[in-house]
């Protein structure tokens, strides 16, 4: 488990500064000032929690259930809350919305904020 969180980690950082770069740059022409503040919020969560499961990856022994769960939570929260805001906000630049992704984001928000809530109970339990 702690490859797989090691990896995400990896993939979601890189991703992000591409992603980062990418609407700071090429997508800057077609989106509205709303719309940027929106695909920077996921680009900032997507790097938040890359961190922190690099930092699961290497220090978390997995011998636990709980941490595998941790990592993911974190790891399902990106994929739907900031994988869903890069493709509203795209979709919407498009005047092709994707209204169906509208619910997804507060479901990996919610995801993102079980995998805190157990990492501090976790944290409260063993140290």
């Amino acid at each position: 488990m702690s490859q797989i969180a090691l990896l995400f980690g990896a993939t979601f950082g890189m991703l992000a500064i591409i992603f980062g770069a990418f609407g700071a740059h090429a997508l800057k022409k077609i989106l509205n000032n709303e719309q940027q503040k929106s695909f920077e919020t996921g680009v900032k969560y997507q790097m938040y929690h890359a961190i922190v499961l690099l930092l699961l990856g290497f220090q978390l022994e997995f011998n636990q259930a709980i941490e595998n769960y941790i990592v993911y939570c974190f790891i399902a929260g990106v994929l739907l809350f900031s994988f869903s805001i890069y493709g509203l906000v795209i979709s919407s630049a498009k005047n092709k919305k994707m209204r169906f992704l509208g619910p997804i984001t507060p479901l990996g928000g919610l995801l993102l904020t079980v995998g805190w809530g157990m990492l501090l109970f976790f944290v409260y339990n063993n140290y």
